[in-house]
């Protein structure tokens, strides 16, 4: 699988952190930065990151800033893409099971480090459940991009 991620400068260490783990797990990550923590705008990364997702260069994405907020409302702001921010393993795979999410979002403020990276296994290995009210659901979300 080929996993996206992003962050602007309040999460540049989980960044590091979790492409290294995901490497390790095996997966291809393309690091759409920041690369230090030098002060940037969070939109600029999450969007590039959400970008190559919903055009189907990357299966899936995960970004993070401070709190999740700014790079979840960014992300979001691409057509095709669901972005969840998720602060528990429970609502990392109900949100792959009930919304199909196609980026995670985490804030580094406010999980821990171990924290994020069940949350990140919990999402990424977490199918959507194809039932047909989830997927009728996702459909009139899709609609609202129109």
């Amino acid at each position: 699988m080929k996993v996206a991620i992003a962050c602007d400068h309040g999460a540049y260490e989980y960044k590091e952190i979790l492409k290294k783990m995901l490497i390790e797990e095996g997966y291809t990550v393309t690091d759409f930065g920041t690369d230090s923590t030098a002060s940037v705008d969070y939109a600029d990364y999450a969007s590039a990151a959400a970008r190559s997702v919903a055009a189907h260069e990357n299966d899936k994405g995960i970004v993070l800033c401070g709190t999740g907020i700014g790079v979840s409302i960014a992300a979001n702001k691409i057509k095709g893409i669901r972005c969840a921010l998720c602060s528990d393993p429970l609502s990392a795979r109900l949100t792959r099971e009930h919304n199909d999410s196609n980026v995670l979002a985490m804030g580094q403020r406010i999980i821990g480090e171990e924290l994020m990276k069940e949350i990140a296994h919990v999402w990424l290995t977490t199918e959507f459940s194809h039932e047909e009210r989830h997927q009728r659901r996702i459909d009139k979300v899709s609609k609202l991009e129109d």
